[in-house]
């Protein structure tokens, strides 16, 4: 049976920091990904909402909170957590109802409205909490562990700070023809280079901001698209939420330690590689198939990672693939040619969705100023914490 779903409709919030409820920036992107995919509101069967823990009861439930905003209708929800992986997580769900003939149409909604500076517990005391407790007793922020994994490849695979700044400088100016991208402007290896330290051996530059947005996808069963006049979508051929294989030997957010090798065997593959590799097994094609990929660049190192993590490379060869210039535009292999978290920010619930709504562009051919010549295949990949990740493999 085939598990294709279509991405009949794509739409944004632009990201930025706006000041306002994250449901409003929900709404423009439902509303956009509703007109682009000529489906009206009360024809869609099913919402699923990816979660914000930062904007109180509504955030909790977005399914239900977008459903209401957009005006009851009927339609069931669905609400998903995953941290950064929640939107794929409410993909998952919407794909899944539809492959089980339960609906035809879904809008997949996520939104958040970030607070300034890098992301802090939430409120109370929870010393039963790993994510509370890796802040109040090791001090240990999201940009430690990035410098962490930065570390660890200067290390193991010698690479540079002047790689790591190469990353920011090609996502800069990818996101320069990106509407939605909240920084638009182009860096130098100077400006990298010069912005202040955060956590050794990571710049300013080098992590990804926190940032206000929303994106909304419809996706639809391939009878529907059919009906509706849509003979050749873009299809959901592949996605992966794989959890960790033990041992974990790899410290990941927001873990203190990582689980002992010496009584057993370390898996075949670390995590993150897991993830892809599941995806790329559901869709029936490999690395060498992408045209395009979009990753999670919480930081410039972190993306460099992820090239071997998707099979870009071997273990080791990310820093001559990016000087090779295969990851920018007009290369082998774009790397996120949206302009990524690097041009974005997170908008944890949204990221993901918006992942996919960049391939669906560059799929169409709609990504004017970015577009990556005959795309056919795309990949976009991330991870949360606590063993969630994911992986989404579109093609046309």
């Amino acid at each position: 049976m085939s598990r294709d779903v279509a991405v009949l409709g794509a739409g944004m919030h632009p990201w930025g920091k706006w000041g306002r409820n994250f449901v409003e920036y929900g709404l423009v992107a439902a509303r956009a990904a509703l007109a682009d995919a000529g489906v009206a509101w009360p024809d869609v069967q099913y919402v699923a909402g990816a979660d914000t823990i930062r904007n109180g009861y509504p955030g909790f439930i977005a399914g239900a909170t977008f459903a209401q905003a957009l005006g009851w209708s009927g339609a069931r929800v669905s609400s998903s957590y995953a941290a950064c992986a929640s939107g794929a997580q409410a993909i998952d769900t919407a794909r899944a109802r539809i492959l089980a003939g339960l609906c035809d149409v879904a809008l997949v909604v996520g939104a958040d409205a970030a607070p300034k500076g890098f992301f802090k517990p939430v409120g109370g005391d929870r010393p039963d909490d790993p994510d509370w407790l890796r802040f109040r007793l090791l001090g240990a922020t999201n940009p430690i562990y990035f410098a962490l994994y930065a570390r660890r490849r200067m290390a193991v695979h010698g690479a540079t700070l002047d790689d790591f700044a190469a990353v920011k400088v090609k996502n800069a100016r990818h996101g320069l023809a990106n509407p939605n991208a909240r920084y638009r402007k182009e860096v130098a290896l100077e400006d990298v280079r010069e912005s202040a330290v955060v956590a050794d051996p990571l710049r300013l530059l080098d992590i990804c901001a926190t940032s206000d947005g929303g994106a909304a996808l419809v996706l639809t069963s391939m009878d529907f698209a059919r009906r509706h006049g849509v003979s050749d979508p873009v299809r959901i051929s592949g996605l992966s939420t794989v959890t960790p294989t033990f041992p974990k030997t790899v410290l990941d957010l927001p873990d203190f330690a990582t689980d002992s090798a010496m009584t057993a065997e370390q898996p075949e593959r670390p995590f993150r590689s897991a993830i892809a590799d599941a995806a790329y097994e559901e869709a029936g094609i490999g690395p060498d198939d992408l045209s395009l990929a979009e990753v999670y660049d919480l930081s410039t190192a972190l993306e460099l990672d992820w090239y071997e993590d998707i099979g870009l490379c071997e273990p080791g060869g990310a820093e001559e693939l990016l000087r090779s210039g295969a990851t920018a535009l007009g290369g082998r292999v774009p790397v996120n040619p949206s302009g990524g978290l690097a041009s974005f920010g997170e908008a944890i619930p949204a990221q993901a969705i918006a992942q996919v709504c960049e391939l669906t562009w560059q799929l169409r051919g709609q990504a004017d100023g970015r577009q990556v010549e005959d795309a056919r295949t795309g990949i976009a990949v991330n991870q949360g914490l606590f063993g969630h990740g994911s992986a989404v493999i579109a093609v046309r």
